[in-house]
């Protein structure tokens, strides 16, 4: 039965009011409203009608979200080039009071750009009869300009009172409206993409040609591409993926950028993909036209069905199943080396309480949950509300496509009016895990540097294939698409600059001891460097190299297994990590005070280069460093399988053969696979080896006594 609505102007918003009311039904003013969780609102957003135009080609690309109590509590789906979108989507909402309206705002959605406002009004739950269907239609409106008619959308809405066993049910849960409304953060499907080039794009630049990069939105999920300098014609090779929650695809938005340092980016051209129309476990390249400028971009999509990613609660536990169990060990056992190499390993972690967490509300308690992550793959828990010991008895389990990953678990606090607030952040590296052991991990503040309040059990097992894994050490890291942006600082300019001189000084202080043996500033020394000169350059081969390498990890390795481990911890990069930490919290602080940093953009842009450049420098010699100290055992047992090849390949096989080899593979590599990934092997697997920093960020504080947890062992499944 359709109602009209009349509207009157509160706080310059429409207001919907049902023009009648069933006298034969439940009227809504019999129950009390002061009675929190009493309510059910089922809402279908049906279509609108004649909305605003936003965009230059006189369309726009609508989109409605509907919030309660100033907290959003649904966001619809995105129609493309409509101002009479048609959405049919289903929202059910619990309500807490009747008093609060739901506010419903219309906005047209800009890739790389603020959504433009397309209106908005509420409705007054208090007029809504219960338990009757009723069709409603919003007039949209501007605060700004109250007199602009901005279009109507049409909605259906069925107001149902929740009392008795319901009730107990929500009260025993502890469901608040956000954990209702949470979007589903299991996904369907992947999209794997890979950018290839792009061909004659539009030059933006007064030399005639561009600096472009592509950024790719799907859904909330991101990816930005490197930046190909002064040039029309960019080859990216570059591959990603994205998660596809919806069953029937989505549509990716695709907008390529000219660089401009110093001032704001130009924008080249844009482009969509429909994945609807893309057939699935299937690759299709794809040559896209940009539109609103020129040239085209060349893709490679391919849709595959999901990976074994699942939440489930502590009671059903795969690896408690005999047979899953049994299934799992025989999906990573040594005789499934060639089957799907990108399928290394199986990760299960049991998220079972935290204690003593920080009260970030101003009641003394928080609203904590909890967010898993391991690289782009994202899982949370519901949230136990006003609590500082919360249980959440989780199982969650990823498919695990690099064992040098590392699982990242963090405790919010959520806020109904503004973004969660950050409560502690613990990452474990996957081979550092011990299976089958619930163990309490301190939690750590944002640069993981230092122990903020509470610690949170844990109970992880990582079951993989090592074979699988050796071999995807030798392709390039899987990049994060949910990263923060580099910033200026001062501390940690200051802290890369004091690693690269570290670095250095190896380096000087080697020549600076070679120099003395030439001066004979020891005589004794001396005599034995030449002598040992004079061994070496006449009995000297190639092979040798590789297996002085192998010769000085073998030479630590024993002095580590024999209790004389030279490792000494890096208290002057932990020192400098702390006081960054402290200079991040001033930061906060004096934000307002420092704005003239944004007036010197370009200056700025200078010095997070060179900041950047020494990190990148003084980790590559800290890696090297790392590899050889036996850091991370797996990847300096996997140098030593390749150093001893390399010493038994060099010592048979003549030089000119290698290169021969090598040279051929070089040339013929785009003629045998066009589209292939360029990678350079030695750099990929030291960029699995963890820098001084990345050490320092991952080491286990120690628990305080009191949080001392329960340790069981079970069967090492790994």
């Amino acid at each position: 039965m359709l109602y009209s609505c009349k509207l009157k102007s509160v706080c310059n918003l429409p207001v919907i009011y049902n023009k009648k009311i069933n006298t034969a039904g439940t009227s809504n003013t019999d129950v009390p409203l002061a009675v929190p969780g009493m309510y059910q609102l089922d809402i279908t957003l049906r279509r609108g009608q004649s909305l605003a135009a936003r965009d230059r080609g006189g369309t726009s690309d609508p989109y409605v979200k509907f919030k309660i109590g100033g907290k959003e509590v649904f966001r619809s789906k995105i129609i493309h080039k409509s101002l009479n979108p048609v959405w049919e989507e289903k929202a059910c909402l619990l309500v807490e009071h009747l008093k609060e309206p739901l506010y419903i705002k219309v906005f047209d959605y800009d890739f790389g750009l603020q959504d433009d406002f397309m209106g908005s009004a509420f409705l007054d739950l208090t007029q809504l009869e219960l338990n009757r269907p009723t069709d409603v239609t919003v007039t949209l409106k501007d605060p700004r300009y109250p007199d602009h008619d901005l279009g109507i959308i049409l909605l259906s809405v069925v107001l149902t009172p929740k009392e008795g066993e319901h009730r107990d049910v929500f009260q025993t849960q502890s469901l608040h409206l956000s954990d209702v409304h949470r979007k589903p953060h299991l996904w369907r499907g992947i999209v794997s993409i890979t950018l290839i080039e792009g061909r004659d794009l539009k030059a933006m630049d007064s030399n005639g040609l561009s600096d472009p990069y592509v950024k790719f939105r799907l859904g909330h999920q991101k990816y930005k591409s490197k930046i190909m300098p002064k040039t029309l014609n960019p080859q990216w090779r570059e591959q990603f993926d994205f998660h596809l929650y919806e069953e029937r695809g989505g549509i990716i938005d695709i907008t390529a950028w000219d660089r401009d340092a110093g001032k704001r980016d130009d924008f080249i051209g844009r482009c969509q993909i429909d994945l609807s129309a893309l057939s699935r476990e299937q690759t299709h390249k794809l040559v896209l036209q940009l539109e609103e400028g020129e040239g085209h971009l060349v893709l490679l999509v391919t849709l595959t069905a999901s990976a074994t990613v699942s939440i489930s609660d502590l009671s059903i536990n795969s690896l408690e199943d005999p047979k899953e169990r049994e299934e799992i060990l025989k999906r990573y056992s040594p005789l499934r080396i060639f089957h799907n190499l990108k399928d290394v390993g199986f990760l299960q972690v049991k998220v079972i309480r935290a204690e003593g967490l920080m009260a970030a509300d101003v009641t003394g308690k928080s609203d904590p949950f909890c967010v898993v992550e391991l690289n782009n793959d994202r899982l949370l828990t519901h949230t136990v509300y006003k609590n500082l010991n919360p249980e959440w008895n989780k199982v969650f389990t990823f498919n695990i496509k690099d064992i040098h990953s590392v699982l990242e678990v963090t405790v919010y606090d959520e806020d109904r009016d503004r973004s969660a607030d950050f409560l502690g952040k613990v990452a474990i590296p996957l081979l550092s895990i011990q299976n089958g052991e619930q163990k309490a991990y301190v939690l750590k503040n944002k640069q993981l540097t230092g122990p903020t309040k509470g610690v949170i059990y844990l109970e992880i097992d990582v079951i993989f294939n090592a074979v699988k894994a050796s071999l995807r050490t030798l392709i390039p890291k899987e990049q994060k698409y949910i990263e923060e942006e580099n910033r200026l600082s001062k501390q940690l300019l200051l802290r890369n600059f004091i690693r690269m001189k570290r670095c250095v000084m190896v380096l000087v202080n080697a020549a600076y001891y070679i120099n003395s043996c030439f001066d004979w500033d020891s005589p004794a020394r001396s005599l034995a460097a030449f002598v040992l000169f004079l061994f070496v350059v006449w009995n000297f081969e190639l092979y040798m190299i590789p297996m002085v390498l192998l010769l000085l990890l073998t030479w630590n390795y024993f002095l580590i297994i024999s209790g004389k481990d030279n490792r000494q911890r890096d208290t002057v990069v932990e020192d400098m990590l702390e006081d960054e930490e402290e200079e991040d919290d001033k930061d906060d602080k004096d934000s307002e005070k420092k704005g003239f940093i944004n007036k010197i953009y370009a200056i700025q842009e200078v010095c997070i280069s060179v900041q950047n450049i020494l990190d990148e420098v003084a980790s590559f010699g800290e890696r090297i460093k790392n590899t050889f100290n036996w850091t991370i055992p797996f990847l300096s047992w996997l140098a030593i399988v390749a150093l001893c090849a390399f010493t038994v390949i060099l010592y048979f096989i003549p030089l000119r053969y290698i290169v021969l080899v090598w040279g051929i593979n070089k040339f013929t590599k785009k003629l045998r696979s066009p589209y292939a990934i360029d990678n350079n092997e030695l750099l990929d697997f030291l960029s699995r080896v963890p820098s001084d920093v990345q050490v320092v960020q991952y080491q286990e504080l120690k628990p305080d006594p009191s949080h001392s947890p329960c340790k069981r062992k079970k069967n090492n499944l790994g």
